[in-house]
């Protein structure tokens, strides 16, 4: 988004005076965001540093704050996003994984706001991933490519199987319980995307899920993917995952 020529800081102003006026949030937020674009500091990591301090100290009376995700950085609520949801995101960006981070960025947007399709982006974000492994291993998407179709069937390349032998003996039993946790929770994510997200549409005026519960749903999503994510890089080293 350019938002223009002239000084920098009074194009700025007018800009956002303009856009205020309009009631364009969305534009609005954008134009905040680039005001400390880490590409317009490169070199200068201090200068960037102090901008986003300074602005955090103001946008703070408005439970708002600038952080850094990755390569960019983000206007958010207060407290949000929490470390799991940071370290995607910079791992997202770190192998171009723009997919992922859009839908990321899309559940915390709106999770306040829409927590219903703040879920259904969460659920996205596994989904990204899932649908990503299988395609750079050519294997056949599953017939449900639905969020538990997708992981269940990348668990076995992965080595994901609660079942899954090669494990130490002392710590088997904690493992697999874990790895069966996940697969529960993906189930969970999944099944509140149907009952409760807006993928399947919604009545007018009602709001099945409030904003604790979407961002419990994020929070797990991130979690799931960080992990597979991981898991991917340390079995297939030095193989990228396509955006699917």
């Amino acid at each position: 988004m350019q938002i223009g020529g002239g000084s920098r800081v009074p194009t700025l102003i007018d800009a956002l005076i303009a856009v205020n006026g309009q009631g364009d949030q969305k534009k609005l937020r954008t134009i905040i965001e680039r005001a400390a674009d880490p590409r317009d500091f490169i070199g200068d990591e201090d200068r960037l540093e102090a901008v986003i301090k300074y602005l955090n100290a103001r946008f703070e009376f408005d439970g708002l704050q600038i952080t850094r995700q990755g390569k960019e950085v983000r206007l958010a609520e207060l407290g949000a996003p929490v470390r799991v949801v940071s370290d995607l995101s910079a791992t997202a960006a770190s192998i171009d994984f723009d997919t992922v981070n859009r839908d990321l960025e899309r559940a915390l947007a709106s999770v306040k706001t829409d927590p219903e399709d703040a879920v259904t982006s969460a659920c996205s974000v596994v989904e990204s991933v899932c649908r990503s492994i299988l395609i750079e291993l050519g294997m056949p998407l599953p017939s449900k490519k639905d969020i538990q179709g997708l992981y269940q069937a990348v668990r076995e390349p992965l080595g994901l199987a609660p079942d899954k032998s090669g494990i130490d003996e002392q710590i088997v039993t904690d493992v697999r319980s874990i790895l069966g946790g996940l697969n529960t929770v993906v189930n969970g994510i999944g099944a509140l995307r149907t009952h409760g997200g807006d993928a399947h549409g919604r009545e007018r005026g009602y709001r099945r899920i409030d904003p604790r519960i979407a961002r419990l749903a994020i929070h797990s999503a991130s979690s799931i993917t960080l992990f597979l994510v991981e898991t991917w890089q340390a079995k297939y080293p030095g193989r990228q995952l396509p955006n699917k």
